[in-house]
């Protein structure tokens, strides 16, 4: 085996890699030279002859001293050298000669070796002293940086575990460098995807392309420190020659930032659910749900919104140092607490004295926050000493009432508490809930005013219509009248059953269009001139004439309406139709039909006549007059509703009450968002003998 073949590599042998230039030895290019005890050069370095300029064959044999050192230093050097011969060693920096004449500052490390024979010689390492300088200051300020660094950061080997780990990274893993080092990244971090971090470590080192800013969420290994937000970047470590030595990463703690950000979210989701959620209608308790439903639990593990009792009835406010009596509308929880058995029962007057915390808020109209309850707190919370021991077992910890202001006047309190949510009201908090609390106070103060409004037109309404119509001679009848839902507006729905001389009778079923107190008016107008023009004994078309012009004068009124006249003495009934739905025609043994009148243009529209068509009537036939709102729906075709109307009265014979309660059971079950006026009139057995 000659002499190179024994460092060339085995392929069936492990060991290390063959050489390959790139290290940190090659970029300090350290030249080697070996002296005898004379001082000659006996060996020389390609790295010296790269750094000195000489060849081997120019520098072999000749005195170091004389060949590298110039007169004025050569003394000085001489005695180093005897020094190291003699058994010590030297480091230092000293300038060097080089070929082409010029002086180069080398930094040196010298010390003396000896051979088998005892044969003394002495071996000179030098290197560049501006280059390694250089070395050393980017070093010394990598290792500041790393130490100091407030980002993360770390080493890993090839096999992805952990060389080197900075302070700043202990400090987020609560782990010391020990508990790092030679440890995979699923042993330090019980992160949920440890295996799809690895994963894209294994890629960073494949591919050479770092991966930047990689959120990861996890757990550190103190529990107690809970879990974290974090950005993540890798990137692949290469020597000078880029040889693949393992994977940097830097870690950025961003908790805060993280908890900021899903906070944020949080509120804006609610904000965007209460813009949503709440005011669906004009209903003041199911408005005050909404409220209470957004807020839990998104904000409160329990909600109250109490109305005060005079924004009700009207009376004034109380002062700011009363007494506050509120009206319960709702109450809300995120689960099953004896927090809720404190609170108000919702329809319930309570009194809540001035030193009250809900009262010292409406009274004051600002906020009122305790974020941290103490048990001398729950006194001033809860409406009684029971509440107050309620409140304690809850494990109520943090408490907050917010005024519900809407145009300048307190209309009650938006009252949240947190049982169960560890985290206590913060001033964030305080904010939102004002905003929610803001927005909801508008919708309940124009449930509240609706509320009003649509009990004054009711009131009206009720009034102007007949109380309990004496049934006319010849005639059995039945009415009905009934508003809309809790969601729909007061209506101008109206019927009328008129006597008339010469024993006959008006009938007369309308509609003016619109909703609330100007509708209930215009009908009240409508009906009492009806009454009027009813006295006079004329004909139904000419009646519906006088009604056009009446309704035209009372500022763009629009009505639907039909009239008739019933005359026991012919047995005929006349009807006109002004753009109102039919009336249905039920015959004895026969299947009802919609009477075929001309439609007629509603009342209002002005200088479009009328027409009477008359009707015999049989003992035991039955008309029955009604208002859209018994029949129309926004999802089903007027002409189908009417199917469905006379295949109610094409049943088994019902007494006339029987006959309206049918009617609007089956009618109006999922459809009350108008009013509907309903009249039935039958011929009785012996009309004809009425004189």
């Amino acid at each position: 085996m000659g002499a190179t073949d024994a460092f060339r590599p085995d392929p069936a042998r492990s060991g290390p890699a063959p050489y390959e230039p790139g290290s940190l030895l090659d970029l300090l290019s350290v030249a080697t030279a070996v002296l005898d005890q004379e001082g000659r050069i006996v060996l020389w370095s390609p790295q010296a002859e790269e750094l000195f300029g000489w060849t081997p064959a120019e520098a072999l044999g000749r005195h170091a001293a004389r060949l590298l050192v110039d007169d004025e230093h050569r003394a000085e050097v001489l005695g180093l050298f005897a020094k190291v011969m003699s058994g010590g060693a030297w480091a230092g920096s000293f300038p060097a000669v080089r070929k082409d004449g010029t002086t180069r500052m080398l930094e040196f490390r010298n010390m003396r070796l000896e051979d088998k024979d005892g044969g003394v010689y002495a071996l000179g390492m030098a290197t560049d002293q501006d280059l390694l300088r250089d070395v050393e200051r980017d070093l010394a300020l990598s290792l500041r940086l790393v130490a100091q660094s407030p980002i993360g950061l770390a080493v890993l080997d090839t096999d992805l575990r952990y060389v080197m780990v900075n302070p700043a990274l202990e400090r987020m893993h609560r782990l010391s460098a020990e508990g790092h080092l030679g440890k995979r990244v699923h042993d330090v971090l019980p992160v949920r995807d440890a295996e799809g971090i690895e994963a894209a470590m294994r890629k960073v080192l494949a591919t050479g392309t770092p991966l930047l800013d990689q959120f990861v969420v996890g757990r550190m290994a103190d529990p107690a420190v809970g879990e974290r937000a974090r950005l993540v970047s890798y990137y692949r470590l290469e020597d000078p020659a880029g040889r693949e030595m393992g994977l940097a990463t830097s870690v950025v703690d961003v908790t805060e930032r993280h908890r900021a950000a899903t906070e944020a979210r949080r509120r804006l989701a609610l904000i965007a659910d209460a813009s949503v959620l709440i005011g669906t209608t004009l209903d003041l308790d199911q408005t005050a749900r909404e409220l209470a439903g957004v807020v839990v639990p998104g904000l409160a593990d329990v909600a109250a919104v109490d109305v005060l009792d005079t924004v009700l009835s009207g009376a004034a406010a109380p002062g700011r140092k009363q007494a506050a009596v509120f009206r319960a509308l709702a109450v809300a929880s995120s689960g099953a607490t004896e927090a809720v058995r404190a609170a108000d029962p919702p329809g319930e007057i309570a009194r809540y004295d001035a030193d009250r915390l809900v009262a010292r808020c409406v009274n004051t109209g600002r906020p009122v926050h305790l974020p941290r309850v103490t048990p001398e707190d729950l006194p001033r919370i809860a409406r009684d000493e029971e509440a107050a021991g309620l409140l304690g077992r809850a494990g109520l910890h943090s408490y907050m009432a917010v005024p519900l202001i809407a145009r300048g006047e307190v209309l009650g309190a938006l009252d949240l508490k947190r049982t169960r949510n560890p985290e206590p009201f913060g001033e964030d908090d305080v904010v939102l809930a004002g905003e929610l609390a803001a927005r909801a106070a508008v919708c309940i103060d124009n449930a509240r005013w609706y509320q009003r409004e649509r009990a004054t037109a009711l009131t009206l309404q009720r009034d102007l219509l007949p109380q309990e119509p004496q049934s006319p001679p010849g005639l059995e009848i039945a009415y009905r009248y009934q508003p809309a839902g809790a969601a729909g507006q007061v209506g101008g729905d109206w019927f009328d059953v008129i006597p008339q001389d010469g024993a006959q009778s008006a009938l007369v079923v309308g509609d003016v269009m619109g909703s609330g107190i100007n509708a209930a008016a215009a009908m009240g107008q409508l009906r009492t001139a009806a009454r009027t023009l009813s006295g006079l004994g004329l004909d139904p078309a000419q009646v519906l004439r006088h009604l056009d012009r009446t309704a035209s004068g009372l500022d763009q009124t629009i009505a639907t309406c039909v009239y008739a006249v019933y005359d026991p003495q012919r047995a005929e009934c006349r009807v006109a139709n002004a753009g109102h739905l039919p009336p249905v025609l039920v015959r004895p043994g026969r299947r009802p039909t919609l009477l075929d009148l001309p439609t007629g243009a509603p009342l209002g529209v002005g200088g479009v006549p009328f027409e009477s068509v008359g009707t015999p009537l049989a003992p035991g036939d039955q008309l029955v007059f009604y208002t859209d709102g018994l029949v129309e729906t926004r999802d089903e075709a007027i002409d189908a509703r009417l199917e469905v109307l006379v295949g109610l009265l094409d049943g088994p014979p019902l007494d006339l009450e029987s006959t309206c309660d049918l009617l609007l059971r089956e009618l109006r079950e999922d459809n009350d968002q108008d009013d509907v006026a309903l009249l039935i009139a039958r011929v009785r057995p012996n009309a004809r003998a009425v004189e």
